[in-house]
């Protein structure tokens, strides 16, 4: 009864609480929050300072007494306070924003959660949740949840195959009558990325990069299949040898060498995918195609490299940053749905 009322009185939630970004949708109201997933805090007293896109801009550049962290590491929670306080932050700014009498900030949240979490983890996302102000925690698995963003019928007895490349997992699920089939998760994705750049002008340029420049040139002149025109991009870092700072001109050939072995691990997890599934299923993926979403499917190119590899049609599907949060929106406005697809978490 009480959760009823409070309803009436708060918006519910879903949000895609990701490793290097947070989406919050507002049920009525679509996406009202992309942030990053970073927080800013003071290292002895843990104030928090800046959470999202603010935050974001402090990392690297902090004195000793800040840090400015991602409180999800590959999926999952890595530091619990940090969680909180930014699910706390998201919910308050949600319930004050748009109204002339604020609500009160107790919303229902669905959360997509990577498939192959532990019952601890599960938890601990749940209980992140519901120490932030929510009334009820619901997880589902972001395979499921992409795959809803993304448009496809999950109910129907016809295969999908769902790929959604994010910041710390790769999510691999082929998906028939409500349910996943098959499906993997690898801690392989966007990080990893930037990580392989990191190391590739390490080794080849003796050049220390930061994670933030790295991801820019992931962005900017990143692929994973050769362009025609060759594209180009300066980057500034220290000198490993002298110690002093150092510019160089990458080439969009370099970053994708940088990237091959990255995305080829991912591929060979989708052809690994494949080769385990029922060959019915496989038959209706022939004619409906591999479907990307997630922010690693922008990556130029990648639907092309994953269709070579697999021999099978892939697409990438309408703004595919936004599917788990899209996804977890329609759970959110649909009880029977969400019924049949929430994951146990203790919470609910």
């Amino acid at each position: 009864m009480i959760n009823r009322v409070l309803g009436l009185f708060s918006h519910d939630i879903g949000v895609d609480l990701g490793t290097a970004n947070t989406l919050v949708y507002v049920a009525g109201k679509g996406i009202l929050i992309r942030e990053p997933s970073v927080v800013a805090r003071h290292k002895k007293t843990k104030e928090v300072l800046a959470i999202g896109t603010t935050a974001k801009k402090m990392v690297g550049r902090t004195p000793a007494t800040i840090e400015a962290i991602r409180p999800l590491r590959d999926g999952v929670i890595s530091d619990f306070d940090a969680t909180y306080a930014m699910l706390s932050y998201y919910i308050k700014k949600v319930h004050e924003s748009g109204t002339i009498i604020p609500k009160i900030p107790r919303p229902k949240i669905v959360i997509g959660i990577p498939s192959g979490v532990t019952e601890v983890e599960r938890r601990a996302v749940a209980e992140a949740a519901i120490a932030a102000g929510a009334r009820e925690a619901h997880l589902i698995e972001e395979p499921m949840a992409a795959a809803i963003g993304a448009g496809i019928n999950i109910e129907d007895s016809t295969g999908s195959f769902i790929v959604d490349v994010g910041g710390g997992t790769t999510e691999i699920g082929l998906i028939s009558l409500g349910g996943l089939v098959v499906g993997r998760s690898i801690r392989t994705a966007g990080d990893e990325m930037d990580e392989a750049i990191i190391a590739y002008a390490r080794l080849k340029y003796s050049l220390l990069l930061g994670q933030p420049t790295a991801e820019n040139v992931k962005i900017s002149i990143g692929s994973a299949y050769p362009s025609e025109k060759e594209k180009f991009f300066v980057v500034r870092g220290r000198d490993l040898e002298t110690g002093l700072p150092k510019s160089i001109k990458f080439s969009s050939d370099e970053v994708r060498e940088a990237l091959s072995s990255v995305l080829l691990e991912i591929c060979l997890n989708i052809k690994e995918t494949i080769e385990s599934a029922p060959p019915e299923l496989i038959s209706d993926v022939m004619d409906t195609g591999i479907i990307m979403a997630g922010g690693g499917a922008n990556l130029p190119g990648i639907d092309r490299l994953i269709s070579e590899i697999t021999n099978m049609p892939v697409y990438i599907s309408d703004d595919p940053l936004t599917c788990v949060v899209r996804g977890c929106g329609k759970v959110l406005e649909d009880k029977n749905l969400l019924k049949r697809l929430k994951v146990k978490s203790g919470f609910n």
